[in-house]
């Protein structure tokens, strides 16, 4: 059966798409990936959602987004899209041995924080691991905290915390950081950051969250332990967006490009949420798109008849 809306991958530029897209009779189905729910899966609590004065759980917020498009008759399947071809209409997507038809497609596949790639950071993540200063920040009152980074996001988060942490430790491989200068002086003259430059982490400490950090020095091999409560990654994000890389247009890091609304390189195909995003990257930000996701391929499916 040909659909007039797929939307692939969830979180809540995904689901706020399909609940929009489901109450205007568009019948969205949702691809939602193994995996669905986006970062804020694997988030504790979300403090700054508008509507949650006492905080939400990542996953509740998420499971009731799904609910929320599945009342309005949006179907939802738990399945990965392996493949998509997109150079005429219908398009074509396909999950596990599937292919369906769509008339119009939103892409909400989302974006990966860059990680060190350690199990404890693994088995900490969401327990005082984290990639958000600006949601998780204000756990972290009083508390000393590190970020990992040399760029100027590392900069910006590390400059950030300082309103609530007592400290703030910038870990960075090189002994050169790479941000603007313009950033480095801002941080450098903020009495609450120190730095551990020429240093990588080689372990996250703790018992079920985080206590500290095992440091190595790049030169000397020497190994030092930093007594913190909170990690913050500030190494980057990775753009959900090889299935689509080859066939729409991306930009240097990986990003689908849009127009001013979500419109990508091709009529009828949609992009929103952090696959787009590599400035604001917050839920409430995705979940914007997504709705002007749905409504653009709402006004799409008027202007060339379904």
């Amino acid at each position: 059966m040909e659909r007039d809306v797929i939307i692939i991958g969830s979180g809540p530029a995904g689901y706020t798409a399909a609940i929009y897209a489901a109450r205007a009779n568009l019948r969205p189905l949702v691809l939602a990936g193994y995996s669905a729910g986006g970062q804020l899966i694997t988030t504790t609590e979300v403090e700054n959602f508008p509507g949650f004065p006492e905080g939400i759980l990542g996953p509740d917020l998420m499971t009731a987004m799904q609910k929320q498009a599945e009342r309005f008759g949006a179907e939802v399947i738990f399945k990965d899209v392996t493949a998509v071809k997109f150079d005429k209409r219908p398009f074509q997507i396909t999950y596990e041995d599937q292919t369906v038809s769509a008339k119009s497609v939103i892409i909400a596949t989302g974006a990966a924080p860059r990680k060190l790639g350690l199990p404890s950071e693994k088995t900490l993540w969401g327990h005082g691991v984290t990639s958000c200063a600006t949601c998780d920040g204000a756990f972290y009152k009083q508390k000393k905290v590190a970020v990992v980074g040399g760029g100027d996001s590392a900069m910006e988060e590390a400059v950030f915390l300082t309103r609530f942490a007592s400290e703030v430790v910038v870990v960075h491989r090189r002994k050169e950081l790479r941000a603007t200068k313009i950033m480095q002086d801002r941080a450098k003259k903020n009495p609450k950051i120190s730095w551990q430059l020429g240093n990588v982490v080689e372990e996250v400490l703790g018992n079920g969250k985080v206590s500290g950090l095992k440091l190595k020095d790049v030169d000397s091999g020497r190994q030092s332990e930093l007594p913190i409560d909170g990690l913050f990654l500030a190494i980057g994000h990775i753009p959900n967006s090889s299935l689509f890389a080859s066939i729409l247009k991306t930009d240097k890091e990986g990003y689908i490009v849009v127009d001013g609304k979500t419109q990508t390189s091709i009529p009828g195909v949609f992009a929103s949420g952090d696959v787009v995003d590599h400035t604001f990257r917050q839920a409430i930000t995705a979940a914007g798109t997504g709705c002007m996701a749905a409504i653009s391929a709402e006004k799409f499916l008027e202007h060339h008849h379904g």
